[in-house]
């Protein structure tokens, strides 16, 4: 949210003026994550970065939070700043992170008069959980080390479009309303024709003002996708939580599952059944 705490109402002139109106110090976060940070502050000193990680790592807008910051305190050195949040955590260790995230405003109060928003936001981050569930499963599956970069960078996929619900929200229920109207109506032409820029634009502009990391924002740009298993990982977890979102009957399905083994290099049939079982169909 920007510092006036107004909802952006009309579309803005430019893909700069978009970024300038996004600040990342004055981003909410959910109401049960603030609720358990406060738990786990009254334990401060029997708490380590692993627990604390597992916290944030649910809530994008702390995650986002949590990368920008240690970037703002490492002005000229933000390639050091770990890919991770636990990495972070151990960087910027437990009591200075307690001192900074403390009472934290929730998106729950920001949109308490926008119930279209909250129903909104709500579907974006269960598609973006989903999404940062399987693509975990599909990592740790390959054995990949990096499977907590791989999470962040499936629960951030479509973060701008979750801070579109957060600070435009009507903006957001026409982009939605368009593709309800025009299903075969691209998502980037939805976006241009109501915002004139697409979120994808603003994404990648934000990542590089807000100075996260560089493994992290690889992952998220969509001229990366199939360039390394990682970035195909990320695409293949996101675009079956997109497919699946409503149900297992979509007709794109069939194809999410034939590249997903090929993946993981395991049949179609085992393939359903890890799937089903990470979306709790078992």
């Amino acid at each position: 949210m920007p510092s006036n705490g107004e909802f952006i109402r009309e579309p803005l002139a430019s893909l700069s003026a978009w970024v300038e109106a996004f600040d990342w110090e004055y981003l909410p976060v959910m109401g049960p994550t603030a609720a358990e940070i406060e738990q786990l502050r009254k334990v401060e000193d029997d708490i380590d970065a692993h627990r604390l990680a597992e916290v944030i790592c649910k809530d994008p807008f702390l995650t986002v939070k949590l990368f920008a910051y240690l970037a703002k305190r490492r002005p000229g050195r933000e390639d050091t700043v770990p890919e991770t949040v636990t990495g972070c955590l151990l960087m910027l260790g437990i009591p200075p992170f307690f001192a900074k995230f403390r009472n934290l405003r929730t998106v729950e109060s920001v949109l308490s008069l926008e119930p279209v928003a909250v129903d909104g936001l709500g579907a974006v981050l269960t598609r973006s959980r989903r999404a940062s569930d399987f693509a975990l499963a599909f990592a740790v599956h390959r054995m990949d080390h990096d499977a907590q970069l791989i999470h962040s960078a499936a629960l951030l996929h479509e973060f701008t479009e979750m801070l579109l619900w957060l600070q435009a929200p009507r903006l957001a229920a026409e982009i939605a309303r368009r593709q309800r109207i025009l299903p075969q109506l691209r998502s980037p032409d939805a976006q241009r024709a109501v915002l004139r820029v697409t979120l994808t634009e603003l994404q990648q502009a934000l990542m590089k003002r807000w100075h996260l990391p560089e493994a992290l924002t690889s992952l998220l740009n969509p001229e990366s996708t199939g360039s390394s298993a990682q970035a195909l990982t990320v695409e293949l977890a996101t675009r079956f939580a997109r497919h699946s979102a409503k149900g297992w009957d979509n007709t794109a399905i069939p194809d999410d599952l034939r590249d997903i083994s090929e993946l993981l290099q395991i049949g179609l049939e085992p393939t359903e059944h890890l799937l089903a079982e990470i979306d709790g169909r078992d």
